[in-house]
């Protein structure tokens, strides 16, 4: 994986762009070595495989494992803030930490919030200070478009929004988000925050694995006449930010929210996944207060704000900052997305 790499102008006005300077050879590379957490999942294992074609990767995962082909996890038990995390940090030079909860575990769960806590906040700055302690470089956390809220309603959200985190889990991101700031500050660890809002591809898990499975089943959907607009980030999309991110010396203490860079309706995203998997959509218009009654009456609010309300993220600041250019625009991703998705259900 070569990158192009830049210098960077600067006046008394500020930032000025790109200077490029050419690509970065393996030789020339500071990081050599990474620690990936959450190696197994939706969005690590993707990593794992893009990471491993130019740098040495530590995949960490709960338990130890070997995935598909052939590579090899080591596993660090359940996170805490008490995980031992000195066997895989030995002359790693940067962290990208992806592993996390995103849902709590049960419904009869007391305290949601203490549970997102535990691995969220609490394992996060662990794992940042003991890579302080052993002399990584860098560090990479991804975060959410969550803590900036759920929706938008006028003006895109950028990185410098008002933090008003609608959940559990995206409260406990922000508070890993500032823990891990104080622990940069204090120890000049390099920190880098991600904030990618809902990631997609054929094998995504949650809504849009839910999405993806009422598209494949044909029926028609009432959602003719959302005028929506939501901004989303493709799999292939994230995990080519994060790369970047790594090593790239302008994203060092910054923060990035990620998108695609082109916002869809919801309407827009059945058309795409449908015609990946080789029909065309049958939509229908309901007046959308009809479903927002029945959505509250079902205790669905916020799936109905999902499908029906806006979400619109300015990710202009990674492409000024970084050169950055999403590798695959969304109506191709979708696309694909609904194409893979219908391979795998066969």
């Amino acid at each position: 994986m070569q990158r192009k790499w830049y210098l960077y102008q600067y006046s008394t006005s500020g930032y000025e762009g790109p200077i490029q300077i050419g690509k970065l050879s393996k030789k020339m590379r500071s990081t050599k070595r990474i620690l990936l957490t959450g190696s197994t999942g939706f969005v690590g294992s993707k990593l794992h495989s893009v990471l491993g074609s130019t740098y040495s990767v530590i995949a960490a995962s709960r338990s130890p494992q070997v995935t598909l082909g052939g590579s090899q996890t080591i596993g660090v038990g359940d996170l805490s803030g008490e995980t031992v995390w000195a066997h895989v940090l030995q002359g790693v030079d940067c962290v990208v930490h992806v592993a996390g909860r995103a849902h709590k575990l049960d419904d009869t769960c007391e305290d949601p919030l203490l549970e997102f806590r535990k691995v969220n906040v609490e394992a996060s700055l662990n794992l940042a200070q003991q890579a302080h302690e052993a002399g990584v470089k860098r560090f990479v956390f991804i975060s959410s478009i969550g803590v900036h809220g759920a929706s938008t309603t006028g003006r895109s959200l950028d990185e410098r929004s008002p933090l008003i985190p609608h959940a559990d889990y995206a409260l406990s991101k922000l508070e890993a988000e500032q823990g891990l700031k104080d622990i940069s500050i204090k120890n000049g660890m390099e920190l880098v925050i991600i904030r990618p809002p809902l990631v997609y591809a054929g094998h995504a898990p949650g809504n849009f694995r839910a999405l993806l499975k009422l598209v494949a089943s044909g029926v028609p959907l009432p959602f003719r006449g959302v005028n929506n607009k939501r901004s989303m980030i493709a799999l292939e999309n994230l995990v080519d930010l994060v790369s970047l991110c790594v090593e790239h010396p302008a994203a060092a203490n910054q923060t990035f929210l990620a998108s695609d860079g082109i916002d869809v309706s919801t309407p827009q995203i059945i058309r795409y996944l449908a015609k990946g998997m080789g029909y065309e959509a049958r939509l229908f218009p309901v007046p959308n207060r009809v479903i927002n009654k029945i959505a509250r009456l079902l205790g669905r609010k916020a799936t109905y704000d999902q499908l029906y309300g806006s979400l619109v993220i300015d990710s202009n600041k990674a492409r000024s900052l970084l050169g950055w250019t999403p590798p695959i625009a969304p109506d191709e991703a979708l696309f694909k997305a609904g194409k893979d998705y219908s391979s795998r259900a066969r």
